[in-house]
């Protein structure tokens, strides 16, 4: 298994991004999509990073996600099926080496668990103490709560 450092990756290191949009752009919450990339860079080079979105998203979001650099991933009702099967599919092809997983929702526990039994590090983002996952912080090899 290849393990990375708790903080730093390197410029081989190639790291997913994959941001629940609904669960995490709340009005409870104030996201900043360009330090989601920067806790993502600090773990190496980009090689996936998507926003997941439902039909309720505004269009200011969409755009402020694409002039940042992400994909924008649109369905119609719940994101999470979506997101899940693309970050394990990410994992298992091996498209990348650290899964970044911007959510409060335990229902991603098992792909974290599927990408770290692949020797993916795994990291859990969470908008703030009060949309923690605790599922999510327990089942990442590292946890990041934004303030």
């Amino acid at each position: 298994m290849r393990w990375l450092s708790q903080t730093r990756g390197t410029d081989a290191t190639r790291v997913g991004l994959f941001v629940d949009g609904p669960n995490v752009f709340r009005e409870e919450f104030d996201i900043d999509l360009d330090e989601l990339r920067a806790i993502a860079g600090e773990r190496g080079q980009p090689a996936v990073t998507r926003l997941y979105i439902d039909e309720h998203a505004t269009p200011n979001l969409v755009r402020a996600a694409e002039e940042r650099g992400f994909e924008v991933i649109t369905t119609s009702g719940d994101v999470d099926v979506r997101l899940a099967v693309d970050a394990t599919a990410a994992t298992v092809d091996n498209r990348i080496d650290v899964l970044v997983l911007v959510s409060r929702d335990a229902d991603f526990k098992p792909a974290l668990e599927r990408a770290a039994a692949r020797g993916v590090q795994t990291v859990a983002v969470a908008p703030g103490e009060y949309g923690r996952s605790d599922a999510l912080r327990n089942a990442a090899h590292e946890a990041h709560t934004l303030e």
